[in-house]
């Protein structure tokens, strides 16, 4: 498992490694069950300090990625991936209202929004 730390963003380090490690839960290159690495190792690997790695387990496990058990260490969890998308599908329901309440004070037409949705979805494809 790859994690790469970037000083040129304004995440904190602990978001990226969540983002990280989720990421690849949802590709399917983590499955279920699958151990990750101990606080310690990862904190090494990646030479970070070990509370900025517990922070991102900690976030892991509250949102149903990881499961830790003391004394056999931390592995993927089965429920995760509903979890994640209906977490994605909020925060997108939070942006198209935000994209909603501007375009109706604007006076930009719900076509041309739609328009304007629909373009941007096709250019991550």
């Amino acid at each position: 498992m790859e994690i790469i730390i970037s000083s040129n963003t304004n995440k904190p380090i602990y978001e990226q490694i969540t983002s990280q490690i989720k990421a690849l839960i949802m590709s399917g290159e983590l499955q279920t069950g699958d151990p990750v690495p101990s606080m310690r190792a990862l904190a090494k690997s990646i030479h970070v300090s070990v509370i900025t790695v517990q922070k991102a387990y900690e976030d892991l496990q509250r949102d149903g990625f990881i499961e830790t058990t003391v004394g056999r260490g931390s592995f993927v969890s089965a429920q995760n991936k509903d979890f994640f998308q209906e977490e994605q599908q909020r925060k997108a329901e939070e942006h198209l209202q935000e994209a909603a309440d501007i375009a109706r004070t604007s006076g930009i037409s719900l076509e041309k929004l739609v328009e304007l949705l629909t373009l941007f979805y096709q250019e991550e494809e």
